[in-house]
């Protein structure tokens, strides 16, 4: 069952007379975010009038957002909006209170409800505006003049892809080996506890000569290749015993239900995870099609990226328009693919959110393909790319100085990686499922791009304090310099306008 939540929140009523302090980060933020529209897409993971009475969406929203800012876990984000007021506040509640608001598990299902696809839709509707704001302050070095029509090309759109690595160990074939050896050992173990009455000897596994010949591999510091061939040779015929005791057990009585959800997945995964390490050994091959990574989390996939230092990431990859500032997902996907696919559903993204094309599309040379090229060029968008065929050496010198300031421009995508990735806790993912993963690297983008809008806040009531000084000091001027920043704007002016 789902209520959601009564908007008009004015205070919060704090023992000791203590008052709340309108210039708090949470309080700001409190009054910005478009708590309406987020219930909303809350409220269609509801379809029941029965049950117990679900937490608000405002409470689940608040907490994700508090989780990924302070980037915290589970409990600790608990813990963090029951000691703190200002945090109670954020999320909708009327009266101070020491008792924990939810349990720490609920933050799981919080994820699940605001996948991906809802996130990709709130940051499109909360920050389009502040975005066109920016479009329209740009000065377009490319305008040579003529009709200023709604459907004109305008503003400059910014693509770029990254991966957002998760937390797990770094794969190796012996590693995940060894692991699936240790876990089909647990499964034969307890198996082998419904089959003690019946009288069924238990299956011979080997494990401490496993145990010892892996230690073997792992204490040396370096390898042969004929040296990991055998290793792995050792752990796939551990790990083929023990699948195939696994199999003469549940033909002899046992229950598979036993294990539980969360051993019998791991149980498919092995049996997935030794066929793909037995046919690169069979084949002599390193790679192969969907190759498992870690047996807790199959989902993940390899990423080559081609960095220094990490020229492999594991997780999810994302491609991402940077725009005025503000950052908006275009698309995640734990397989690897090319970006350039995407630079049209991007460019369609974009006149979705303002009405009309982008005057000019900046992105790396993987951006400038045969299609892409064509598609720039039929709806009057500059791509930031060499023009091919022969070019005279006036034309080659200005067009080496556009692509650098392009280049230049470009680094503010780098920039704004660099900070969700070292601020928001975007360069180590701690959430283990393929759903609420996504959603993790969802709120961080979402977040990062509402602590512009603070700053933009802060800056406003920064100026009007100024602006309202001079006045004081000098009297009214019709033709002041200082001009008060314009107000973060959020939605639709009847509900989500600024006090």
């Amino acid at each position: 069952m789902y209520r959601g939540w009564m908007s008009g929140q004015q205070r919060l009523e704090i023992p000791f007379g203590v008052e709340m302090d309108a210039n708090n980060r949470w309080v700001m933020l409190a009054s910005i975010i478009p708590w309406e529209e987020i219930e909303w897409h809350y409220g269609q993971n509801f379809d029941s009038n029965k049950g117990e009475v679900a937490k608000s969406g405002r409470l689940a929203f608040a907490a994700l957002f508090i989780q990924e800012r302070l980037v915290v876990t589970d409990r600790e984000t608990v813990d963090q909006i029951r000691e703190t007021p200002s945090m109670q506040y954020f999320c909708g509640f009327e009266s101070y209170s020491t008792e924990k608001p939810f349990d720490a598990s609920l933050m799981v299902h919080f994820r699940k409800r605001f996948t991906a696809e809802i996130m990709k839709e709130i940051m499109a509707k909360v920050f389009a505006a502040e975005a066109k704001k920016a479009i329209e302050k740009e000065k377009d070095d490319d305008d040579k003049g003529g009709s200023d029509g709604e459907n004109k090309p305008k503003g400059t759109m910014l693509l770029d892809a990254t991966c957002c690595p998760s937390d797990i160990h770094y794969p190796t074939d012996v590693g995940l080996l060894n692991h699936a050896r240790e876990l089909t050992e647990a499964i034969i173990d307890n198996l082998h506890e419904q089959l003690v009455k019946l009288g069924v000897i238990k299956p011979r596994t080997y494990r401490e000569n496993a145990r010892r010949a892996f230690l073997a591999y792992a204490r040396s510091r370096k390898h042969t290749y004929g040296q990991i061939r055998f290793a792995i040779r050792q752990q796939l015929e551990c790990v083929r015993r023990n699948l195939e005791s696994i199999a003469k057990q549940v033909e002899k009585g046992a229950n598979l239900s036993t294990l539980g959800r969360e051993l019998y997945k791991k149980l498919l995964v092995i049996s997935e995870l030794y066929r793909q390490q037995k046919e690169m050994y069979d084949e002599k091959e390193k790679k192969i099609e969907d190759r498992i990574v870690s047996i807790s989390q199959p989902h993940l996939r390899p990423i080559v990226r081609g960095k220094a230092g990490a020229p492999v990431e594991f997780g999810a990859k994302i491609a991402t328009v940077h725009i005025g500032g503000f950052s908006f997902l275009i698309h995640l996907s734990y397989d690897n693919f090319s970006e350039a696919k995407y630079l049209e559903q991007s460019a369609e993204e974009y006149k979705r959110m303002f009405g009309f094309y982008p005057k000019v599309i900046i992105g790396d040379r993987a951006y400038a393909t045969n299609d892409n090229r064509r598609f720039c060029k039929s709806r009057g968008i500059r791509l930031s790319a060499p023009k091919r065929g022969p070019k005279s050496d006036e034309i080659k010198e200005a067009e080496r100085k556009q692509l650098y300031q392009d280049g230049c421009r470009r680094n503010a995508v780098e920039g704004d990686y660099g900070t969700g990735k070292r601020k928001y806790g975007l360069d180590l993912i701690m959430t283990k499922l393929y759903e609420t993963t996504l959603t993790a690297i969802s709120f961080g983008f979402f977040v990062k791009n509402m602590e512009r809008v603070l700053r933009l806040l802060v800056l406003l009531t920064f100026r009007i304090m100024v602006f309202m000084e001079t006045l004081t000091a000098v009297g009214p001027s019709p033709k002041s310099d200082i001009i008060p920043f314009s107000k973060p704007y959020l939605g639709s002016a009847e509900q989500r306008s600024i006090d």
